[in-house]
C-alpha cells in the first residue's frame, strides 16, 4: 500500500509548480519517528516530521502544496496510522486524512468590482477618503476571509520555536509582576498544581485592579501584605468579589478562555472577541479526561492577522475591501464631528494627567491604550495597559500615590535608562492616516506587539480616531 519508510528524512515537499500554499501538517500524539506521506508525495516519498521545542510529543513539518485536494497520512514508529480529529476518508489505502486547499482568484468578475483595470496599487492606497464602499466588495471579502479562518486550526498559529511564561497560582502577587515585567509579557496563563490544570490567567488588568484597591484608603490589603499575598488569593479572595471586570474581561471571573489545537481560527478569533481578551492560551491533551495538558501556544488576533495577510499576500485582487481607505469604512473609533449627535469623545489624556485618571479611564470606558495629547491634541505617546507592569520595576507601585505621580512619569519609569529615545519621540506609538488602505491597516497591526493604530491628520499629528486589532476582527468577520 505504502512504500517502505526511508532510514534518512526526505526533503520532498508536494508535487512542484509555480503557485503553492504552504501548509503544516501536525501530529500531536507522540512517537519516536515520524514520516507524513501523501498523494503530494506521490506515497512514494517520507517527509520527516520533527518535534516542537518544548512539546516533544508534537510533531510538525510545513509543506508547499498545489491548491486542491490532497490525501495524505503519517508512520509513527513503522505504524501507519490518521489523525481521528481531523477529515477523513475511506479507500483503497484504507483511512487517510484528507485536505482541500483553495487558491484564491487573481481577478474578481467584473460585476463584483468597481476597480477599473490596470489600477496601480499606489493609486489605490492614495484613494480619497470619502469613496463610497460597495456593497458587494464587502460580502465577497468576507466570505474569502471566513473560508480560510473556517478551514485552518490552531496549530497554524504554533511557531517554529518559542517560550512561554506560566505562573504557580500560589506565587506571591508581587513576585508575579516582577516576572512579567522581567519577561516583557503583559499576561501569563495559571497552573494550579494540586489540580494538574491551567486555571485562569494573570494580566496587566488585575495589576490596574490591585493598584486601584492599594489607593483605596478604606482597602483591608496593605504593602506588606501584598509581599506574601498570593495570586490565588487575589483570585479567590475578598478583592474579587462582586467585580465584574476580571482578566478575561467578562461577568463570569472563574471562567478560564482557552482554546484547542483543533479549533478553527475564526472560533479562536470570536473567543478572542466575545471574552474581551487580546491572548488566550492553546492548550492540548492528549488524554480524553484532559490530564496531563500542554501549553502550546498563546493565540493572539495578531498572529491570525498575520496568517490573513500571508495567505492572500499574491492575491489581493480577491479581498477587494482591503483596497478601501480606512476612512471610508465603518471601522475603529473616531473623534466626533462638531455636531455630531450622540457623538463619543475619544478616551484622551494630558501628560499631565495623573496615572490614577488613566487606570479609572482603563476600567469605566474599557479602553486598552490611552493617546496622550498635548492641548492641540496632537499625538505625544500612547499608554497602554501592559505599560503598568514598569511600576514593579524597584518596587516603583510600594513608593507610588496613584493621584501624584503623572502619566509623563509613568511612562519615564518604564524606559530603559540606555534607550536613545526621549519621551515624545513618537518610538512607540503606532500611526496611521484615514486615506491609508485596510491593507496597509492590517500588515502594519500583523506585526507583534503592534494592537492598534492612531489615526492622525497628516502634518499636524492630531489625533482623529484609534483602530484595533477588535475592530478589524469585527469589521471582517461581520
Amino acid at each position: 500500500m505504502f512504500a517502505p519508510v526511508p532510514d534518512g528524512a526526505c526533503e520532498g515537499s508536494g508535487v512542484s509548480g509555480s503557485i503553492s500554499i504552504p501548509q503544516r501538517f501536525v501530529w500531536p500524539y507522540g512517537g519516536r519517528r515520524v514520516f507524513l506521506s501523501g498523494s503530494f508525495t506521490r506515497w512514494s516519498d517520507h517527509i520527516a516530521m520533527s518535534p516542537m521545542e518544548g512539546c516533544p510529543a508534537v510533531f510538525q513539518v510545513v509543506c508547499n502544496l498545489m491548491p486542491g485536494f490532497h490525501q495524505y497520512k503519517f508512520n509513527v514508529d513503522g505504524e501507519w496510522r490518521h489523525d481521528e480529529q481531523q477529515p477523513s476518508v475511506s479507500g483503497s489505502c484504507g483511512v487517510v486524512n484528507t485536505i482541500y486547499l483553495v487558491r484564491e482568484p487573481d481577478i474578481l468578475p467584473s460585476i463584483l468590482s468597481n476597480e477599473a483595470p490596470g489600477r496601480s496599487q499606489m493609486e489605490i492606497d492614495n484613494m480619497e477618503a470619502n469613496s463610497r464602499m460597495p456593497v458587494s466588495d464587502l460580502v465577497v471579502s468576507r466570505q474569502r476571509i471566513s473560508v480560510f479562518l473556517s478551514t485552518h486550526t490552531a496549530y497554524d498559529l504554533l511557531p517554529e520555536s518559542g517560550k512561554i511564561i506560566a505562573l504557580d497560582i500560589n506565587l506571591p502577587v508581587k513576585q508575579a509582576f516582577h516576572v512579567l515585567y522581567e519577561q516583557g509579557v503583559s499576561m501569563a496563563p495559571l497552573w494550579d498544581f494540586s489540580r494538574s490544570q491551567f486555571v485562569g490567567v494573570l494580566s496587566a488588568m488585575d495589576f490596574i485592579l490591585i493598584l486601584k484597591e492599594l489607593g483605596n484608603h478604606g482597602s483591608n490589603l496593605t504593602q506588606e501584605q501584598l509581599e506574601t499575598h498570593t495570586i490565588a488569593a487575589w483570585k479567590e479572595g475578598k478583592l474579587q468579589l462582586r467585580r465584574t471586570v476580571d482578566s478575561n474581561g467578562g461577568s463570569h471571573p472563574w471562567r478560564f478562555v482557552h482554546a484547542g489545537p483543533h479549533e478553527c481560527l475564526k472560533d479562536v478569533a470570536f473567543k478572542i472577541l466575545q471574552n474581551k481578551v487580546s491572548t488566550i492560551p492553546i492548550i492540548h491533551s492528549s488524554s480524553e479526561d484532559g490530564s496531563f495538558p500542554q501549553l502550546l501556544h498563546l493565540a493572539s488576533l495578531s498572529g491570525i492577522l498575520k496568517g490573513i495577510c500571508r495567505h492572500f499576500k499574491h492575491s489581493l485582487s480577491s479581498l477587494p475591501i482591503l483596497q478601501h481607505p480606512v476612512g471610508s469604512i465603518p471601522l475603529g473609533v473616531w473623534m466626533p464631528k462638531v455636531g455630531e449627535p450622540n457623538g463619543r469623545p475619544l478616551a484622551m489624556l494630558r501628560p499631565s494627567a495623573s496615572l490614577g485618571a488613566a487606570l479609572s479611564m482603563f476600567v469605566q470606558a474599557e479602553v486598552s491604550s490611552i493617546p496622550i495629547v498635548d492641548d492641540n491634541d496632537s499625538l505625544l505617546d500612547i499608554y497602554s495597559r501592559s505599560d503598568i507592569t514598569a511600576l514593579a520595576k524597584d518596587k516603583a507601585y510600594a513608593r507610588t500615590s496613584l493621584e501624584e505621580i503623572s502619566i509623563h512619569q509613568a511612562l519615564l519609569l518604564g524606559q530603559d535608562a540606555s534607550s536613545p529615545y526621549g519621551l515624545y519621540t513618537g518610538h512607540r506609538c503606532h500611526m496611521c492616516l484615514r486615506s491609508d488602505s485596510l491593507h496597509k491597516v492590517m500588515e502594519r497591526l500583523s506585526i507583534p506587539g503592534v494592537r492598534r493604530l492612531v489615526v492622525v491628520e497628516a502634518g499636524s499629528k492630531r489625533v482623529e480616531g484609534i483602530i484595533s486589532l477588535s475592530d478589524v476582527f469585527r469589521f471582517l468577520l461581520g
